[in-house]
């Protein structure tokens, strides 16, 4: 009688344990899953921060950072982001007082209108 042999199937019944004698064969699957990690980090990171509103073409949000002492203001309004840097130069002028902001001892801040003008 004749015996058959089918492709994959032959190594497995050679080898029972089916390994593979190449040390390096797991590297791929620690990259398949160093890749899974890195993607999760990031969604979790927009998460948290509340910033899947990048994403969103209506959306419209300001976000302030600060940048080697200079400020930097980015709006997104749609799909248009503008940046721009605001300077203590170009911030200072003449205006007019419009209230006082005070940090009360639980570290939030209060806004009272001045009144009148």
């Amino acid at each position: 009688m004749e015996q058959r042999r089918f492709g994959r199937f032959d190594r497995l019944m050679d080898d029972p344990q089916g390994g593979d004698d190449d040390p390096l064969s797991g590297v791929a699957n620690l990259l398949d899953v160093g890749l899974v990690f890195i993607v999760g980090l990031m969604l979790s990171l927009f998460a948290a921060y509340h910033l899947d509103d990048l994403f969103d073409q209506q959306s419209k949000m300001t976000i302030v950072k600060e940048v080697d002492g200079e400020m930097q203001v980015i709006v997104k309004d749609g799909q248009k982001i503008e940046a721009v840097k605001v300077s203590r130069q170009e911030a200072e002028g003449k205006g007019m007082r419009l209230g006082v902001a005070y940090r009360l001892e639980d570290g939030s801040m209060v806004y009272l209108p001045d009144e009148g003008e």
